[in-house]
């Protein structure tokens, strides 16, 4: 199964999310409640596609392992 664009997509937005902290760590700043409101739903849909995301990553490790073998 090609799943390039899910990994190209779900890449981009755990950029997105590490830009995002590293926002909150240097100057204090959530981009995401900023945009879309502290914590409300939508703000909320955002972290957790985010998480979702990243968990989904760390099979990255195992398949770049595994192709070049």
């Amino acid at each position: 199964m090609n799943t390039h664009w899910l990994d190209y997509t779900l890449l981009t937005l755990v950029i997105i999310g590490a830009v995002n902290w590293g926002l909150i760590g240097f100057f204090q700043f959530d981009l995401v409640a900023f945009i879309f409101g502290n914590m409300s739903w939508f703000s909320r849909i955002i972290y957790a596609i985010v998480g979702i995301g990243g968990l989904y990553l760390i099979s990255l490790f195992g398949r770049i392992r595994s192709s070049e073998s």
